[in-house]
C-alpha cells in the first residue's frame, strides 16, 4: 500500500498475495519494500522513520513494534476497523485480527492513533466481473445495511492523522456519508454505469461456495453474520471525515462515478 505523505515521510509500499502491484508512488517519493509477514524486511524499511502508517496485520506485530521503537518511530497511525467495537470481537476473526494489533500496540511506549473505518465502497469492486459479464450479483442479503466510505476519504484522514499533532493518540470511526443497503448501491451503480444490474438472492451456503476461492470459510461466516445482524437495519454514521479532513465524506455515487471505467471496461 502507498501513502502519498509530504514532509519527511516516505511511502510504504506491500503486495498482498495474489492482488496486482499497487499503483507507483508520484515522482520524487522513495519507496523501500516492508513486508509485514517478513521481519527482516524491518530494520532497513524503518531507518530513519518517525511516523509510519500501519495496516493491521496481527502476523509479527510484537516484532514490528520492537524494531520501530528501536528505530526512533514515536508515532503510529493504524487502519483499523470498526467491527472491534462490536460486542465480541473476540470471537468474530475479522474484529480479532484489527483488535490483537490495536491492543499491541496500545501497549507499546509509541504513539498510536487508530482510524477505524466501517465498510469501503470500494467493495462493490467484487462486483465488476458480473456487471461486465451482464450477469446478476449474488447476494444473501440485499437489504443489508452498510456504511461506505470512499478511500479518497481513508487516505486523507490518514494524512491528517499523520501531519496534525491534534489528531495524536485519537481513536477515529470512520464512515460514508449515509448507510446504505447493497440493493441501493447495486441501483445507484446501474444509474451511474448506465447498465441494467440485477440481484441474484442466493442462501449462505450457495454464496460460500462462490466465494470459497477467495475468502476463508471462516472470514466468510464473519461477513455474513455481520450482514444478517444488519439487514434491513440502518447503520450510524459519524462526521468524522469532516472533522479530520475539513470537508464531508464523499457520497457512494461520487465513488460509482470515479470508478465507472471498473464496470464497464473490459
Amino acid at each position: 500500500m502507498a501513502l502519498d505523505v509530504p514532509d519527511q515521510h516516505r511511502a510504504r509500499r506491500r503486495r498482498p498475495p495474489g492482488r496486482p502491484p499497487p499503483p507507483a508512488p508520484p515522482a520524487g517519493v522513495p519507496t523501500v519494500h516492508l513486508d509485514l509477514t517478513d521481519p527482516a524486511t524491518f530494520p532497513t524499511a524503518l531507518t530513519g522513520i518517525t511516523s509510519v502508517f500501519l495496516y493491521a496485520t496481527p502476523d509479527h506485530i510484537t516484532d514490528f513494534i520492537d524494531h520501530a521503537h528501536q528505530a526512533g518511530v514515536t508515532h503510529v497511525v493504524l487502519l483499523s476497523s470498526s467491527s472491534v467495537l462490536s460486542p465480541d470481537p473476540d470471537s468474530d476473526p475479522l474484529a480479532k485480527s484489527h483488535l490483537d494489533v490495536e491492543q499491541a500496540l496500545l501497549a507499546s511506549p509509541i504513539t498510536t492513533t487508530i482510524l477505524r473505518p466501517g465498510s469501503f465502497a470500494a467493495n462493490a469492486g467484487a462486483w465488476a466481473w458480473p456487471v461486465k459479464a451482464g450477469r446478476p450479483v449474488s447476494l444473501p442479503f440485499p437489504g443489508a445495511h452498510h456504511d461506505p466510505i470512499h478511500e479518497k476519504d481513508v487516505a486523507e484522514a490518514a494524512h491528517a492523522a499523520l501531519t496534525d499533532p491534534r489528531h495524536h493518540g485519537g481513536r477515529f470511526v470512520l464512515t460514508g456519508p449515509e448507510s446504505m443497503t447493497f440493493a441501493q448501491q447495486i441501483d445507484q451503480l446501474s444509474t451511474v454505469t448506465g447498465r441494467p444490474i440485477t440481484i441474484n438472492r442466493v442462501t449462505r451456503e450457495e454464496w460460500k461456495r462462490e466465494m470459497a476461492d477467495y475468502i476463508p470459510a471462516g472470514y466468510a461466516d464473519a461477513l455474513l453474520n455481520w450482514w444478517e445482524s444488519n439487514d434491513g437495519k440502518p447503520v450510524a454514521v459519524t462526521g468524522t471525515v469532516e472533522e479530520l479532513t475539513g470537508h464531508p465524506a464523499r457520497s457512494f455515487t461520487t465513488w460509482a462515478t470515479d470508478h465507472t471505467a471498473d464496470f464497464t471496461t473490459s
